[in-house]
């Protein structure tokens, strides 16, 4: 790491991560690119192989030592792992009322130190009243032997799991604030997954604030950039002084060393009120 001062590290369980952890939208192509159609044509046109390989070997020279993706990325993984690559994989799960064991098996399989459900899917389970198959799906993460945990875009997700004795290892959130250009207007549903407009992810960022303070639990934050409209200096600040533990954060290879530089300076001068949970 040529910076001054380290990558900060949290724990979840056993596992040490780092407070920023690579996202895996921009090298698998799930761009949230608004009203921009050709964008991501564009990130998977730029993102070839070598390109994900030596991002991967930027992360892991300037402290970040795991990436948050969906298992279609795991190819590319397990390649950069036999040449001698060290990031860890954190594993979207994708459980369905028929089946909640296979994607769980498919990522422990493959060699993923943590494994989490979903923002998407489980914004669907909670409004669909199924809290119980996510219970099942953390319960047999965790039977497999690694952390489990469970994600959402709405505050719902977290409070269900809570209410109803899930037991998550910890939480995948989202967390950004209001403050950009091309955020909700008034106009636009307040659904974040069916809202046709793509353009916010953190339902009231306030209430979420307020209802983590209340977890003694390891929280990753992600879209604290909400998807590339506001800047780390402003994003990275605002999550982890508002409780994140670890932010997850999609980078290109020429915005990585960028980001670590602003992340472990912001952290050196840290003031927050949540404790560290991990």
């Amino acid at each position: 790491n040529p910076f001054a001062m380290p990558m900060p590290k949290g724990k979840i369980k056993d596992v040490e991560v780092s407070r920023v952890i690579c996202g895996g939208n921009l090298i698998g192509g799930w761009a949230h690119s608004r009203d921009l159609m050709y964008v991501s044509r564009l990130f998977k046109a730029y993102n070839t192989d070598e390109k994900i390989l030596e991002t991967l070997h930027l992360c892991q020279e300037y402290g970040v030592n795991s990436i948050l993706t969906n298992p279609v990325s795991g190819d590319i993984i397990k390649r950069f792992w036999k040449e001698g690559g060290k990031i860890q994989w954190i594993s979207e799960v994708h459980p369905s009322p028929n089946d909640y064991k296979t994607t769980v098996d498919n990522a422990v399989d493959n060699g993923a130190s943590l494994a989490y459900v979903q923002g998407g899917v489980g914004d669907r389970l909670v409004a669909d009243g199924q809290v119980e198959l996510l219970a099942k799906t953390v319960a047999y993460i965790k039977e497999r032997g690694i952390p489990g945990g469970v994600g959402g875009h709405s505050l719902d997700v977290i409070v269900a799991c809570e209410e109803a004795g899930v037991n998550a290892d910890f939480y995948v959130k989202t967390l950004h604030s209001g403050d950009y250009w091309s955020a909700r207007r008034p106009d636009q549903t307040e659904e974040v997954i069916r809202n046709p407009h793509d353009n916010f992810w953190s339902v009231n960022p306030e209430k979420t604030i307020a209802y983590m303070k209340t977890l003694e639990k390891p929280w990753i934050a992600f879209k604290v950039l909400a998807a590339g409209a506001i800047h780390p200096q402003h994003g990275f600040k605002y999550a982890f002084e508002n409780g994140a533990d670890i932010i997850c954060v999609g980078m290109f290879d020429f915005q990585v060393a960028e980001d670590v530089d602003i992340a472990i300076n912001i952290l050196s001068e840290l003031k927050r009120e949540r404790q560290w949970y991990a």
